[in-house]
């Protein structure tokens, strides 16, 4: 039986949207406010919020607010949790991919006999 979480759906949920990986891909190079991240996207405050709803339900980024400015942070927890989903199910993959090159091998070898 897989092992479920839900928290890891929500992750992946996050990273599914272009907008939302790019400002992940903007806060990976230091906190920004919701005005910054706006900017670049061309989307208004509003959407940049629904976003960051999302991105702060995954875990993935945190806001604070000082006085009327909201300040946003990626937060390595979340990028852990989808890195470590990544990094266990990449050796089976890797293990099941060899398998399928050995078997190839195989078939090339024996029809040129």
């Amino acid at each position: 039986m897989l092992n479920y979480s839900p928290h890891i759906d929500q992750v992946f949920h996050a990273f599914g949207d272009s907008t939302r990986r790019r400002m992940v891909e903007q806060l990976s190079r230091g906190p920004a406010t919701v005005s910054s991240l706006a900017g670049p996207l061309g989307i208004t405050l509003a959407a940049v919020m629904q976003h960051l709803t999302i991105l702060e339900q995954s875990g993935l980024v945190s806001t604070h607010k000082v006085g009327r400015t909201r300040t946003c942070q990626l937060e390595t927890a979340g990028l852990r949790t989808a890195a470590d989903w990544i990094t266990k199910h990449r050796a089976s993959w890797e293990r099941r991919l060899d398998q399928l090159g050995a078997l190839l091998a195989e078939e090339t070898t024996d029809k040129t006999r």
